[in-house]
């Protein structure tokens, strides 16, 4: 590869892990003023679903019949993976710091590990196991057990619901498919748009939505502006310049790259609201990113020796960047 085109990559990657990561603070402006999680993944995704319709169609041009063929995938990727991990990422959001929630959904890595142990009845690798180790661990360290406050309990249930959305993703990703990736991207943000409307319609998810400023880095800012970035720039924007930069540099270096959302969203929290975690938090945090670098090392290891002795079908499931 051109070391000018592997630069242009990186930059494209980190713009994406940036992107991912300022959805965190711009939805907790919006939650703060009275708005519904319901409601902000809703604009969010039918947003970004508007946006991806044109390379949607284009990569579907000739081959609709893709979408039969994979339409459980698409469904389950819209209701799962994009509307079921935002809504309780957001719920998450609302009860704990920007930070600790995402670190919670990344949690997903490990139960993914732990669903291809399940399924394959194959132990991971040891430094896999390292890594889960030590994501767990760093879980502790961010709810940080030992203080004197307890965890808000409600909101670590909901962070870990993410991370089980987020679990699906990777497996729905990795699957072998010839439906394009911003082709699943588009249908599924659609699906996940229309079950939520319904679910709204019907009452079972709260829509609420405050058409009032809210508060970002101490000044007022109308709320459609927090609307827009949620869903044209950490949405729309966020997973085109993520499949960019993974054809650039491929899947494995880019979702490393992709690991730096924890860091951009942690600062997004900071310099917009004002949260930054604890000593014992960001120690937490770096145990959890940390374990989750040995985890993909781990599955990394596992899928060239499983290429080179021609067991490809052992192999476990690659893990794609960009999560919330």
């Amino acid at each position: 590869m051109h070391p000018r085109s592997t630069a242009v990559g990186l930059w494209l990657a980190l713009a994406s892990a940036a992107t991912f990561g300022s959805s965190g603070p711009f939805a907790k402006s919006l939650l703060v003023e009275g708005w519904s999680s319901g409601a902000i993944v809703l604009l969010r995704v039918a947003g970004a679903t508007l946006v991806l319709a044109v390379p949607t169609v284009l990569a579907l041009r000739g081959r609709w019949h893709l979408v039969r063929e994979n339409l459980a995938a698409v469904l389950t990727y819209g209701a799962v993976a994009v509307a079921g991990c935002q809504v309780a990422y957001f719920y998450a959001v609302q009860r704990l710091d920007v930070g600790v929630a995402l670190l919670l959904e990344y949690l997903g890595v490990v139960l993914v590990v732990l669903f291809v142990w399940a399924r394959t009845r194959r132990a991971p690798s040891a430094l896999t196991g390292l890594g889960v180790v030590l994501a767990i661990g760093g879980l502790a360290l961010v709810l940080d057990l030992g203080g004197q406050a307890a965890p808000d309990l409600v909101g670590v249930g909901w962070g870990l619901v993410a991370a089980a959305g987020l679990a699906t993703f990777f497996v729905l990703a990795a699957e072998e498919s010839h439906l394009p990736p911003v082709a699943l991207a588009g249908l599924g943000m659609g699906a996940g748009a229309v079950g939520l409307g319904v679910l709204g319609a019907v009452g079972v998810l709260p829509m609420h939505f405050v058409a009032t400023d809210v508060v970002l880095r101490g000044a007022d800012v109308p709320w459609w502006v927090a609307v827009g970035e949620l869903a044209l720039v950490a949405a729309a924007a966020a997973y085109l310049l993520g499949v960019t930069a993974a054809r650039i540099l491929g899947s494995t270096v880019a979702s490393f790259v992709g690991l730096t959302e924890v860091l951009f969203a942690v600062l997004f929290a900071w310099v917009l609201l004002g949260e930054l975690p604890g000593l014992v938090q960001l120690l937490g945090g770096v145990c959890i990113v940390g374990g989750v670098v040995a985890v993909r090392l781990g599955e990394l290891r596992r899928e060239r020796s499983a290429r080179a002795t021609a067991a490809a079908d052992d192999a476990d499931f690659p893990l794609p960047a960009g999560v919330a």
